[in-house]
């Protein structure tokens, strides 16, 4: 039994470059006879070729659809050779134990999808940084799980449609429940995800978009109340800002106060309007 682990990237080098020191073969505590490391890169003006075969010609560079991230991920799982696929994202940083974690839980759970836990690397700096954080399980987040590379393609993947870079993990998650499959967690299968500055207001338009689509796929997942569930978001919101604020000095707190705002807005206005209905 051997993992292929796919890592989609785009324009971040160095970002990558770390990601691969991570899971370089004598660092992961998995011999490296075990796994493969395919890098399929949608990159445009630049792509990470000679990064990843200069300075990791362990691993396989390939280049993307170019397509999103969906697509780039489902390009890389076609490529892989091994019974089970692992995705990461290119800014992640795999613990040493990871690769093994997810190995002993691929031989030893029965199970057929496996959740690792994803925690944040460092703190944030300014009130508008997100990251995704999944110490115990239930998110199934694209940068940290193993799945059955024949279940993957039994179930087609990655929806390919969504409109933005969002949700597209929630619902492969939502489908893989409804067959059923069993999901385990495994906290050893550590990654840590870099903070990010939340994107601005036109990306909240498509994020709600992608949003829209994935409750027009899954109408059970659409909340009965739309306004009441963009008032729950939006408080969450501004309590999470207000803890934030005394540690990032207020960095950042008023535009994550207009982004909490505009994002309930259109909430509201996409089911309205039924924006990103399926046809």
């Amino acid at each position: 039994m051997r993992l292929s682990i796919v890592i989609p990237t785009c324009h971040r080098n160095e970002s990558l470059a770390r990601c691969l020191e991570a899971l370089a073969p004598g660092v992961q505590t998995l011999k490296a006879e075990f796994y493969e490391v395919i890098v399929t890169d949608d990159g445009m003006s630049t792509n990470a070729e000679e990064v990843v075969k200069s300075r990791h010609a362990w691993a396989k560079w390939i280049e993307g659809p170019k397509r999103g991230p969906a697509a780039n991920r489902n390009f890389g799982a076609a490529q892989a050779k091994h019974e089970w696929l692992v995705f990461t994202d290119d800014d992640c940083v795999p613990c040493q134990n990871c690769l093994e974690a997810y190995f002993v839980g691929a031989t030893k759970c029965n199970a057929p999808v496996l959740e690792g836990k994803t925690c944040p690397l460092g703190t944030p700096s300014r009130v508008d940084s997100v990251c995704p954080v999944n110490e115990t399980g239930g998110y199934l987040w694209s940068c940290n799980f193993a799945i059955e590379r024949q279940l993957f393609f039994k179930i087609g993947g990655f929806d390919e449609n969504f409109p933005a870079a969002a949700m597209e993990d929630v619902e492969f998650r939502t489908r893989l429940l409804k067959l059923p499959a069993k999901i385990e967690f495994l906290p050893d299968a550590l990654i840590l995800h870099p903070w990010a500055q939340r994107k601005g207001f036109a990306a909240q338009v498509v994020h709600s978009q992608s949003v829209s689509y994935y409750q027009a796929k899954h109408p059970e997942a659409a909340p009965r109340q739309p306004c009441m569930a963009a008032l729950k978001t939006l408080i969450r919101s501004l309590r999470r800002a207000m803890r934030l604020s005394l540690p990032c000095g207020g960095k950042g707190a008023m535009r994550e106060v207009l982004l909490a705002f505009h994002y309930a807005f259109l909430t509201i206005e996409n089911a309205r309007r039924g924006v990103g209905r399926l046809k």
